[in-house]
């Protein structure tokens, strides 16, 4: 099976779209930052509350270097008593919290609809790795993970890997699938969608104001810059914590698809808004923690 066929996307699931874009961050409803400054532990001791609270669906935050401020985003669909204790805890943080409105609002999006198997909805294949003892595999997004067990080639081929247990949503966004098809080329590569490949051979975090890029069976390889690490997004489903933000657009069948920088690894597409003609934001789970979480290296055949 080529290796394209495989890189490109592995089908079956979802890609979970949190509509929020740039143009939204001018509705501030708690106050624009005034003089004050507040240190990291300051800002994250605020996010951290946050965290701890009440789950309201159609929330993110996360700390924005630009403003020095906790950065919380509410859809439409926080209204009513759920914006006023929103407000009221944007309000507790003395300053370090700023609250603003999106036009637009936080979905899960199903690729084809609500159907979570068979050839109608896919996401796409992570990177490869190896374990110890065990099969080789691939990692995706805990969503897609959720959503079935067995998957199949892009292009409607036989089942080649079965998800484990354990995939990880919410909380965190990932999932490992094993290979089950041992005829399967899965080599340690990601797929750039123009005939050709880029070797991936370490895992690191990524670093705010640097350019990344994105493979998804959608739209292929895109491009953004990290805007903010440790955001915490809620989706109906649930909070999932310690995401990465991106001007790198995304659309359906893209979700669980890898970020890299050259031949580092850096994450799995979570969720996003917007899409590649007008342009959106995206959410990566960072893939130093899904390795960990399930003893993988990177790499494969």
């Amino acid at each position: 099976m080529p290796v394209r066929a495989l890189l490109a996307a592995v089908a079956v699931a979802a890609f979970a779209a949190v509509t929020l874009s740039p143009q939204d961050a001018d509705a501030s409803t708690a106050g624009e930052p005034g003089a004050m400054t507040f240190s990291r532990s300051e800002l994250a001791s605020a996010q951290a509350a946050l965290d701890a609270g009440e789950l309201i669906p159609g929330t993110t935050w996360g700390v924005d270097p630009r403003v020095g401020r906790v950065v919380v985003t509410a859809d439409p669909t926080v209204r009513g008593a759920g914006l006023a204790r929103l407000k009221r805890a944007a309000a507790s943080h003395g300053g370090k919290v700023v609250l603003r409105r999106s036009a637009a609002k936080l979905t899960r999006f199903l690729a084809g609809g609500d159907a979570v198997e068979g050839a109608r909805v896919r996401c796409s294949l992570g990177f490869n790795v190896t374990r110890p003892g065990k099969p080789d595999g691939f990692l995706t997004a805990g969503h897609c993970g959720n959503a079935v067990t067995t998957w199949s080639a892009a292009d409607g081929g036989p089942r080649i890997a079965r998800t484990e247990s354990g995939p990880v949503f919410p909380g965190h966004d990932y999932a490992l699938a094993a290979y089950t098809d041992p005829a399967v080329a899965h080599p340690g590569v990601v797929d750039l969608h123009d005939g050709t490949t880029q070797p991936v051979a370490t895992a690191r975090e990524a670093v705010v104001g640097e350019t990344v890029r994105r493979s998804g069976s959608t739209t292929g390889v895109r491009s953004g810059v990290v805007k903010r690490t440790g955001v915490t997004v809620t989706y109906p489903e649930g909070r999932v914590t310690g995401l990465t933000e991106t001007t790198a657009c995304a659309e359906p069948g893209d979700s669980g698809g890898p970020f890299f920088s050259h031949g580092d690894a850096l994450g799995l597409l979570s969720g996003g808004s917007g899409d590649c003609a007008a342009g959106g934001t995206t959410y990566f789970q960072p893939v130093v923690a899904a390795l960990a979480a399930y003893g993988a290296a990177l790499g494969g055949s």
